[in-house]
């Protein structure tokens, strides 16, 4: 079942079986067809712009214990750090002077930062930084609270689903969580009206083609309007800090297949894919990824905020080294855009 003799329509009509071994096929490296397909959907859709956000990494505690996550509660080996209203607001501050429209909150699941507190800051934002794109992704909560963040003004929310299968879920999870839940999760977020993002680890421990078939699977019945695909890489304080990294190959075909299954789709070249692959970005860009988000968090807190080692938060991955970003987005013979960059369904004028 080589794709080289699969059109990419056909993709999309797989069973599981034939997509994992499809995907069995390619786990090395996705052949040249699939991401010259990939990259074809992309620029039909969206053009050659690679869209930049600014990501701030707001705190570092987390209520969970996650076995495969840096920030996890049981890691007591890290500084752990909150970022005030003012650090975030000026956070964005230098973003907005660098030309970024969309900011990105990011942090872990953290008791210690309340509804309040984040509309608060949605709606600083807004108003100090108008005609910006704000993104959360602070994990699992209620319907109410995901209500209350969008009527603040958020537009966007990420939530990994990490893995479709169950039985993987609580391989990679402590009881109390549920797969049930974090689906759940994403689509009340889809029924409030938020552009969507969920999105998967490749190579954690007893992931299986199967289950990659299982998640391509998933997206196709959630229609997320943004999917984040990385490697798995170990942290030394997680219970799975022994297990070997997931492969660049592997991952840059799961973004090619991600990109043909949801030709709409916001696809990210993440900062884990540039970890374990000096390239990994341009490579993420030729597998038909279409985002960037380089740090814009505090210098003092960066190396505190580690999900896992050797995390990169400096030079291109970091908003002071944009310049060093869009040179490389420009030499790989593609655009930076620093506007909203929304999803095709919640386009207005304009991207």
């Amino acid at each position: 079942m080589s794709c080289r003799r699969r059109e990419a329509p056909m993709i999309n009509n797989l069973t599981r079986l034939e997509l994992a071994e499809l995907i069995r096929q390619n786990a090395d490296s996705p052949a040249g067809e699939l991401t010259a397909a990939a990259r074809k959907i992309r620029d039909e859709r969206y053009g050659r712009r690679i869209f930049l956000r600014g990501l701030i990494e707001l705190t570092n505690y987390c209520k969970n214990g996650c076995y495969y996550c840096g920030i996890r509660a049981g890691n007591a080996k890290i500084r752990r750090y909150r970022l005030t209203k003012q650090q975030i607001l000026e956070s964005c501050g230098i973003g907005y002077g660098l030309g970024l429209r969309s900011f990105v909150l990011q942090g872990g699941e953290d008791p210690g930062l309340g509804d309040k507190a984040v509309c608060d800051i949605i709606r600083e934002i807004r108003f100090r930084y108008p005609g910006c794109a704000v993104t959360l992704s602070l994990g699992e909560k209620s319907a109410e609270s995901y209500r209350a963040y969008y009527d603040a003004g958020a537009d966007r929310y990420l939530l990994r689903h990490e893995t479709a299968d169950a039985e993987h879920y609580a391989a990679l999870h402590p009881p109390g969580l549920s797969l049930q839940n974090r689906k759940k999760c994403l689509y009340m977020l889809k029924n409030i009206g938020f552009q969507v993002g969920a999105g998967f680890m490749v190579g954690s421990p007893f992931q299986t083609f199967e289950n990659l078939a299982d998640d391509l699977l998933f997206l196709k019945d959630l229609q997320p309007h943004m999917v984040g695909i990385g490697p798995f890489i170990p942290h030394v304080a997680t219970p799975f800090g022994e297990f070997p990294a997931g492969g660049a190959g592997l991952t840059l075909t799961m973004l090619a297949l991600t990109r043909i299954m949801l030709p709409d789709i916001l696809l990210p070249a993440t900062t884990a894919l540039a970890t374990i692959n000096n390239n990994g970005r341009e490579l993420g860009f030729e597998a038909g990824a279409n985002v960037v988000m380089p740090n814009l968090s505090p210098i003092e807190v960066r190396e505190n905020y580690a999900l896992y080692n050797g995390k990169l938060s400096t030079g291109a991955e970091a908003a002071e080294g944009i310049k060093i970003l869009k040179e490389l987005i420009t030499r790989a013979d593609y655009v930076p855009d620093c506007l909203r960059g929304d999803h095709k369904d919640f386009r207005e004028d304009s991207l």
